[in-house]
């Protein structure tokens, strides 16, 4: 019962979600139109100025009803339609009058049929049901009292009964005046009585941008003003009905150009369609708001690709549906970058297409960043089934052969130039990053066959991603040089400069320090776990207990810390990476050069390693250690209980210390 009483209001919302984007698309339509009108400018200076004022007088008011309320847009639409519907009443009147013999009118035939009768009542008859609609249309929107209905319906009926009474030609252009004016003159009493309802509407409208813009800043409310218009579907319907509309008279005309040519058919030659289609994409990117359609069409397709792609592979990570924003910016800066809707019909297409290759790239990059981690996961988890393993290792496949193909035909086709270099070399780094991934897949899925602890398995991954970092950084800095290269001699811009500058910034410094300081923290570990004591052999036998970050007993070695824990040093040096404190106790793990092993106490098991000046203590013994005489004053002063092993602590210590930990 619940479900089917929330189905009319689900449909009842979609239909409001797609009335609301139907009714902003005209506003985008008159701001293309505007800024694809031409002017002569050698008309004078005070015609460019006034047409310049009209034009962008035109733009405010298509922006301020695109980002208009729900409520206010649909009053807009409502007095708009009445007022329209007002002027096709007049000027229906007014031609009827004047170009329209009701004497004659029965000799003129449509499609062979003579179906006004003599003298023309059924015309007007016609014109009798035309205005009827016209003025009950136009109360109703304007929800006009029924006291003054009337009044409209007669004024509008006003011509007509001097059409049919035979007044004289100049009584009945005086009367088709006398109606259009009393329409006029109500319309502007009714604009009047709403103008108190409009400014209030405006006020709001104005003190909760400014509120929104206080307390939020430019940036979310420009947010949250693109998702409240759903702004995106508006630019898809703006850019799909132009295309629409464009194809059906492009059909047209190859119709009617082969039934002229005695070649008339219902299908079209491919030929034909080739260039029909070459025809829609080169006008489907002629402008800025074009190309903003066409990104938005974009983001669809990536962003179902993505989602296809995630289902596939088995992955559940939110942050990888961003493809189908990453897609359409992408785009877009190409498209400002290379000056797309400025060129010629044929430069457009062939810039279009090398555009569209540099983002398939970019798109095979974004899936295989989407992929990786799917592929770390399932090697570093040790799953078995080969139905979770097949989907991620087919996709990577695929990241490795399509580069491949999409370089082996670009080379068959184009000379060797800046834009295929780039391609080329996007297509290379998309490979070594597939190769650096299914390899570091392998080294896991080896360490996870023979279920062994590969001490040596961390430094092998590491070389591996640091052999594919340093590559992808000397990749970062070729194209950077291309791009130099390209900005000086082909194509410079603006947004070229900057988008270098972004580049250099973000793929080139930025990826050179974070190497450089995991390379630095890195040897930092290293050499902290080097300096620690290590416990082997038969002293390593008498430890009864686990790693406490594996939790993997000691086979080879163990490592010490100045806290008294025991340690792989595989695991403490991965540690070590993150936080330079203990796993157990949160204490700092510095280095002693004088750390002695006979000092090793350990909390894990309420025991030290013996040897031959040191007894094996019991867990249930309490030992108060000496102080250290090598210890330096800046060094950490420890508590008695810090010392002593969990044992022989008390209950409720021992039972905070393993709440924190």
């Amino acid at each position: 019962m619940a479900a089917a009483a929330e189905a009319p209001v689900r449909v009842a919302q979609r239909v409001r979600a797609v009335l609301d984007v139907a009714l902003r698309a005209p506003c985008v339509f008159t701001i293309d139109a505007i800024f694809n009108s031409y002017h002569d400018p050698s008309v004078g200076c005070l015609s460019t100025a006034g047409h310049i004022l009209l034009r962008l007088t035109g733009v405010l008011v298509s922006s301020g009803v695109l980002i208009l309320p729900q409520r206010a847009l649909l009053k807009f639409y409502m007095f708009s339609l009445a007022f329209l519907l007002a002027a096709t009443s007049v000027l229906v009147n007014y031609y009827a009058t004047l170009h329209i013999d009701f004497y004659r009118a029965y000799y003129r035939a449509a499609f062979g049929l003579e179906f006004l009768l003599y003298n023309g009542p059924s015309l007007w008859m016609a014109l009798i049901v035309l205005q009827l609609i016209f003025g009950i249309g136009f109360i109703a929107l304007l929800q006009i009292p029924a006291i003054f209905s009337q009044l409209i319906i007669l004024d509008l009926l006003l011509p007509v009964i001097g059409f049919i009474i035979e007044l004289p030609m100049d009584i009945q252009q005086i009367l088709v005046f006398i109606s259009g004016l009393g329409l006029s003159v109500f319309t502007t009493v009714c604009l009047s009585v709403k103008v108190k309802w409009l400014y209030y509407s405006t006020r709001y409208v104005y003190l909760l941008i400014r509120h929104m813009y206080r307390v939020y800043g430019l940036q979310l409310l420009v947010e949250d003003t693109w998702k409240r218009i759903h702004f995106p579907d508006i630019l898809r319907v703006f850019w799909l009905t132009r295309l629409t509309a464009q194809a059906v008279v492009l059909v047209y005309i190859l119709k009617v150009t082969a039934s002229d040519s005695g070649n008339a058919s219902y299908l079209i030659s491919w030929n034909d369609f080739s260039e029909l289609v070459c025809s829609l994409i080169i006008s489907g990117c002629d402008s800025t708001l074009t190309v903003l359609g066409m990104s938005a069409v974009i983001s669809s397709i990536a962003h179902y690709l993505g989602l296809g792609i995630l289902a596939f592979i088995g992955s559940t990570e939110e942050e990888d549906k961003r493809l189908g924003f990453v897609a359409p910016v992408l785009f877009f800066i190409l498209a400002l970058q290379t000056g797309l809707s400025g060129l010629k019909p044929e430069e457009r297409l062939v810039r279009l297409s090398r555009n569209m290759c540099l983002l398939l790239t970019a798109i095979l990059h974004f899936i295989h960043g989407m992929t990786d981690p799917v592929l770390m996961s399932l090697s570093a988890s040790h799953v078995s089934s080969f139905r979770r393993h097949f989907p991620v290792l087919l996709v990577s496949a695929c990241l490795f052969f399509l580069p491949i193909l999409l370089s082996y035909v670009l080379w068959q086709y184009y000379a060797l130039n800046t834009w295929l270099f780039a391609v080329t070399a996007f297509c290379v780094e998309l490979c070594l990053k597939v190769i650096v991934s299914l390899t570091v897949y392998t080294l896991f899925m080896i360490d996870g066959y023979y279920n062994v602890l590969w001490e040596k398995l961390d430094d092998y991954v590491y070389y591996v991603r640091s052999t594919g970092n340093i590559i992808e950084f000397i990749f970062g800095v070729i194209m950077f040089g291309n791009g130099a290269y390209t900005m000086m001699f082909e194509s410079g811009s603006k947004i070229r400069a900057c988008m270098m500058c972004l580049h250099a910034y973000f793929n080139i410094y930025l990826q050179a320090k974070n190497g450089w300081k995991t390379f630095m923290n890195r040897r930092t570990a290293v050499k902290k776990i080097n300096s620690l004591p290590e416990v082997k052999g038969e002293r390593l036998t008498e430890i009864d207990d686990v790693c406490a970050i594996c939790y993997h007993e000691f086979h080879t070695s163990a490592r010490i810390t100045p806290c008294h824990h025991y340690f792989h040093a595989l695991c403490l040096r991965k540690w070590l990476y993150i936080q330079d404190t203990c796993p157990m106790c949160h204490q700092k793990v510095y280095i002693e050069d004088d750390l002695k092993e006979s000092t090793s106490y350990s909390a894990n098991n309420g025991f030290a390693v013996p040897n031959e000046n040191n007894p094996v203590l019991l867990a249930d013994e309490v030992v108060e250690p000496e102080p250290d005489l090598n210890e330096d004053n800046d060094s950490t002063e420890y508590e008695e209980e810090e010392w002593l092993p969990p044992a022989a602590m008390p209950a409720e210590e021992q039972l905070q210390e393993d709440t924190d930990l």
